[in-house]
């Protein structure tokens, strides 16, 4: 089984390490480096998002860019405070139970949890050392995701991809255990020693014929999500609603993950809450699962680096200059510290 699983994954460039997927176009990404005289030449692509959004940024400063109503309710809880006044900011901002808490300076989807009563939020709080966010559970049934970037001097971005994103889950049939549908997952039983870490108090229980069971509440990635192409509906209206967004935001470059009632009512601007948005870090994700070679995926990746590359030159010609090679070099250094302990913390706190 080991020996199966390993081949699997060389012959899916989708399930190599991040590093190695991106091996054969790093040059470009050195030549953007060279050509801007910057290590962090992307750091003006957003200048309203630290780093412009490359990684380590907070959910706070997206959502302070947003227009009110267009994301979920979110108050903010400060690690080490007394738990009776996190139950009280809880009641006094309107939340019920279920909720979602998440780390404001998250990655990867690590630490997202819903939380289903007094109890679990309680264990989150006292096990989460940083600021972290609870956020009202959007239970709108479709979760999409779009990718789009605009050049500064122009009115009109560009949408480049538009995906549906679907939690990874499992389905019983009355007889076979979590722990053993995990195992004959085609995604999840990569992962099982994490997901067993996860799920162990539930992992020998059987689930009903039907019966759904998430084994993740994070639509990424990273955490076993699968991904619908929806480039076809891709037209002016979804435009309109984006360029609405990002021009007063100037947010130039990223990817919106977003719930809704309908890609109709998206485009409508009607009955939809933005759960986030990457900027210049953010992967054209619709790429995966989309039965396309490394090839095909690469010259996708470069397409975006160039987009990337000329609206941070253009931002920097303008006044927002490009970081310098002592902050963004602590800058990665407290993220990566910080990545190390969402990891960690990620085993540790109960789903």
């Amino acid at each position: 089984m080991k020996w199966k699983s390993f081949w699997e994954k060389i012959g899916n460039w989708e399930l190599w390490p991040f590093e190695l997927r991106y091996l054969l176009i790093t040059p470009v990404w050195a030549w953007y480096c060279l050509r801007s005289g910057s290590l962090w030449f992307f750091t003006p692509s957003n200048p309203t998002i630290s780093f412009g959004g490359f990684e380590g940024e907070g959910k706070k400063e997206m959502y302070e860019q947003l227009p009110e109503n267009t994301y979920p309710k979110t108050i903010y809880i400060i690690p080490g405070i007394p738990f009776h006044e996190v139950a009280h900011q809880v009641a006094a901002a309107g939340f019920h139970y279920p909720f979602i808490v998440k780390p404001d300076v998250g990655m990867k989807g690590l630490l997202f949890r819903k939380i289903e009563d007094e109890a679990g939020l309680a264990t989150y709080h006292s096990m989460i050392p940083f600021e972290y966010i609870v956020q009202e559970l959007v239970t709108y049934p479709l979760e999409v995701s779009v990718f789009y970037y605009r050049y500064p001097n122009r009115e009109k971005g560009v949408i480049t991809g538009f995906i549906q994103k679907s939690l990874m889950e499992i389905e019983g049939d009355g007889k076979q255990t979590i722990g053993a549908l995990v195992a004959t997952h085609p995604k999840a039983r990569f992962r099982i020693e994490e997901l067993f870490i996860k799920h162990q108090e539930k992992w020998n229980d059987v689930l009903l014929p039907g019966e759904k069971f998430f084994l993740a509440h994070a639509a990424n990635l990273n955490r076993g999500a699968t991904f619908t192409n929806l480039n076809h509906l891709i037209d002016d209206d979804l435009l309109k609603i984006f360029d609405a967004l990002s021009l007063p935001a100037q947010f130039y470059y990223g990817r919106y993950d977003i719930k809704c009632t309908s890609v109709k009512d998206l485009k409508q601007g009607n009955n939809f809450s933005i759960l986030e948005y990457n900027g210049s870090g953010a992967e054209p994700n619709h790429v995966y699962h989309s039965n396309l070679g490394l090839i095909a995926a690469n010259q996708i990746f470069l397409a975006h680096w160039k987009a990337l590359f000329e609206i941070a030159r253009y931002n920097h010609e303008q006044g927002f200059k490009y970081w310098t090679f002592k902050k963004g070099w602590e800058f990665l250094k407290q993220g990566k510290k910080h990545l190390k302990v969402l990891e960690k913390l990620d085993k540790e706190i109960p789903v």
